[in-house]
């Protein structure tokens, strides 16, 4: 069995498997990883710096060899940015999380295909107004943000998919191994974004500290919610809150979100405590799939072991009917 999709001729990829342009660990060699091995890599433009931008754009661009794209944060990315990476000639630009239409126009007068990412149906609907070529459906149990009152993976995909018609639908959320492509697949989506599973791998630039709680993470141990962007002093708008593992400062302040905003001593110490390296400089993004996580293989050899693992299930389901 083939898994060709509307993705995988979009973009000439083998896989029906992108991962996710995670700030901080996707960089260029994931992305061009992630692309060696049939998939869609997306470099992670994060917040927007443009020396980081510059460097691992021109780092997937140099060692990619095939599609590659990059991925933004839209309320905090400026024009300039996209423009530095489209000098590098991406495939496709991802937007997420907030208003992406000051940046669409000229996408696509680059050429580069114009994926959006989106958290529940109005953001859905705008994202077909606004000419995508791709939207993602992302589920609550993405690691990283999300939307506050978001749906779960299962449900949303099929009503995401159906409202899109013609335009191809990636999952996200969730997906940690074979058989979640494959159910995205079967949720009427034309192939799945990936994060926290690539995140572990070999070409990451998450610190060996994150990845090997990722490896030790249980689903169960993840929750959603804004307290670490309270704590760390982040722009993020309330809405969008995170999924992440365990942390101190959650367990000493959950559900007192506006009270540790207040207290300047309290968010003194959280910056001393990391300073110190008695926390972690950023929370340890995980989604609920984050128990599939056993090992960190090179992105390049994981991609076809997804593919490989949703052709047997697809198979198996068939046969089994």
């Amino acid at each position: 069995m083939t898994l060709s999709t509307a993705f995988t001729e979009m973009f000439a990829v083998q896989h029906p498997i992108a991962s996710a342009p995670m700030g901080g660990s996707a960089g260029g060699a994931l992305a061009a990883a992630v692309s060696r091995g049939g998939g869609l890599g997306l470099v992670g433009g994060g917040l927007g710096d443009r020396e980081w931008v510059a460097r691992e754009a021109a780092l997937a661009a140099a060692t990619a060899g095939a599609s590659w794209g990059i991925g933004f944060i839209s309320w905090s990315v400026d024009l300039g940015t996209v423009e530095l990476a489209l000098e590098h000639q991406p495939v496709a630009v991802m937007f997420s999380f907030g208003d992406p239409s000051a940046f669409t126009a000229r996408v696509r007068e680059s050429g580069a295909s114009l994926i959006l990412q989106v958290t529940d149906l109005e953001e859905a609907r705008r994202a077909v107004d606004l000419g995508a070529d791709v939207i993602v459906a992302q589920g609550t149990e993405s690691g990283g943000h999300g939307a506050r009152q978001g749906r779960s993976t299962l449900p949303f995909v099929p009503l995401v998919a159906d409202l899109a018609g013609p335009v191809p639908v990636l999952a996200a959320g969730g997906i940690g191994d074979g058989r979640g492509v494959a159910a995205a697949l079967a949720l009427g989506a034309a192939g799945a974004l990936v994060g926290t599973r690539f995140q572990a791998t070999a070409e990451s630039l998450a610190a060996p500290v994150v990845t090997r709680a990722l490896v030790d993470g249980h689903g169960q141990d993840t929750e959603r919610g804004n307290l670490l962007d309270v704590a760390r002093g982040s722009a993020w708008p309330a809405h969008y809150t995170a999924r992440t593992l365990g942390h101190p400062y959650l367990d000493r302040w959950r559900g007192r979100e506006a009270e540790l905003a207040a207290d300047a001593d309290a968010l003194r110490a959280y910056a001393d405590g990391v300073a110190s390296g008695e926390l972690p400089p950023v929370p340890v993004w995980a989604g609920e799939g984050v128990d599939l996580i056993d090992d960190l293989p090179s992105a390049s050899d994981l991609v076809p072991v997804l593919a490989e693992q949703a052709e047997s299930a697809l198979t198996h389901a068939l046969r089994n009917r």
